[in-house]
């Protein structure tokens, strides 16, 4: 099914062989008056706040040009997942996404941060939808990049029991081999965006030469077991019962190529996935595939600050 190409790939991306060499996620800065756990935070910029969230097995890299363009006009709050990018702390066993947002609402709160704007890519834009719906006072409003509600359509399954037998086989796999596999911590990625465009495009995760080693380098900088249990929480995670709960503004920025999914069957399926969000802004993002921020650049960030406007 080619749609199934657009987003969730990458998570079947998760049981791709990572033992090549890779660098790992920048020094991360704990706010000062709140420690996270189970996330690091490096803060840049002045004026209002934006949170940013990558999604799975991605470090902070990939808002390496939206930093460029907002931090003289804005307080970037760049959150990255303890184990993607950096030593798994808490979330090397038992649940990961669900503690992950508690606790972004907690670091939310306790920093005083009014009515920021999130802004989730994949897992991290479920990981938003969550916040949104659970703390409706800890976001002023959402950009949600390629994530889905619910990812079972995409695999054919209507509801959380038909996905779980998958999700769970999905794990396992992930989890076998990360007794093989060291992850590459330490430095961050080198992705310029200089880099030529591939002569063939390899996968259905991106179709750009950045977003390929940005891919590249969060799946060899991270934690196995964190990858296979935030794979499985995502998996298993279903807000479409909660969108009409989210009262404050949605943009969701969806990618179509026609090499993997036509304009129609893009829309329909993201159309009826966000069905029933109250105050709910569909972009089709054309060229792309799953990391719209490498392989869109310039579109990108042109919906990104007319969303912050």
């Amino acid at each position: 099914m080619r749609l199934c190409a657009l987003m969730l790939c990458a998570l079947a991306a998760s049981t791709l062989d990572w033992s090549a060499p890779a660098h790992a996620a920048a020094k991360a800065a704990a706010a000062s008056q709140f420690a996270p756990s189970r996330f690091s935070v490096v803060v840049e910029g002045k004026g209002p706040h934006v949170i940013f969230i990558p999604g799975l097995s991605s470090t902070r890299d990939v808002w390496a040009a939206s930093v460029q363009a907002l931090k003289s006009k804005y307080r970037l709050h760049l959150v990255q997942l303890k184990g993607f990018g950096e030593e798994a702390g808490p979330n090397a066993s038992g649940p990961v996404l669900k503690p992950f947002v508690e606790e972004l609402a907690a670091y939310i709160e306790a920093n005083k941060l009014k009515s920021p704007a999130i802004v989730g890519h994949s897992m991290g834009g479920l990981a938003a939808l969550m916040l949104a719906a659970e703390h409706p006072r800890a976001a002023g409003k959402l950009m949600i990049v390629d994530a889905f509600p619910f990812i079972g359509p995409v695999f054919g399954a209507p509801d959380v029991a038909t996905i779980t037998p998958r999700a769970e086989q999905m794990r396992s796999m992930v989890l076998a081999q990360a007794a093989k596999v060291t992850p590459a911590f330490g430095k961050p990625a080198d992705c310029p965006a200089t880099l030529p465009a591939p002569a063939r495009i390899v996968g259905n995760m991106t179709n750009s030469a950045v977003g390929a080693c940005i891919m590249k380098h969060g799946a060899t900088a991270s934690d196995m077991r964190v990858v296979a249990q935030a794979m499985y929480d995502d998996m298993l995670t279903d807000m479409r019962p909660r969108l009409k709960d989210i009262a404050v503004p949605v943009t969701m920025l969806y990618p179509q190529d026609d090499r993997l999914v036509t304009k129609e069957e893009a829309d329909k399926l993201y159309a009826e996935s966000y069905a029933g969000t109250p105050k709910l802004k569909l972009v089709r993002i054309p060229g792309s595939y799953h990391f719209i921020m490498q392989d869109q650049p310039a579109l990108f960030e042109e919906q990104l600050k007319a969303f912050l406007r």
